[in-house]
């Protein structure tokens, strides 16, 4: 896991090396989401929001792409842990994967993910996929004054 930075626009949560390079190559082309930490597995993912009592968050991402075939703990396990806490449920939550299930995605939406996008086989496709995604999260969603952007999780 990166270490976060003191804000965090982005925060990708994706095994997958080429898809996480893809992914950001695609949102930094287009100038958006300039602060992004990747994680690379569900485990480290729960550690970044619930941490142990010594090690305290200092970057709230303002948006998620969570890939839900993830290593040690799976993307349904991470969605379901963010979204049932009072800190980080307000976060937008866009699952990002390779997976058609249609029990996926019924399951993703009913745990509280925010949109659900299968990714693209093709380079092309991918990374206009993905830069629509980050104008639309990043620049023309609206969100409640002081609900997403903050500099950690003070209770």
């Amino acid at each position: 896991m990166t270490s976060p930075a003191t804000y965090v626009d982005l925060l990708l949560i994706e095994d997958n090396p080429s898809d996480a390079e893809l992914t950001i190559r695609a949102l930094k082309k287009q100038h958006l989401a300039i602060n992004i930490t990747v994680i690379d597995n569900g485990a480290d993912a729960l550690d970044y929001f619930f941490p142990s009592e010594t090690v305290r968050i200092v970057a709230r991402p303002r948006l998620i792409l969570l890939d839900l075939k993830l290593p040690l703990v799976g993307g349904l396990e991470v969605l379901k842990r963010l979204k049932s806490d009072e800190k980080t449920r307000t976060i937008p939550v866009i699952i990002l994967t390779s997976s058609h299930e249609d029990r996926d995605l019924e399951e993703c939406y009913r745990l509280g993910a925010n949109s659900y996008v299968v990714k693209p086989v093709q380079f092309k496709d991918f990374m206009e996929v993905v830069s629509k995604l980050g104008f639309y999260w990043q620049l023309l969603n609206e969100t409640p004054a002081g609900v997403v952007v903050s500099s950690g999780f003070d209770s």
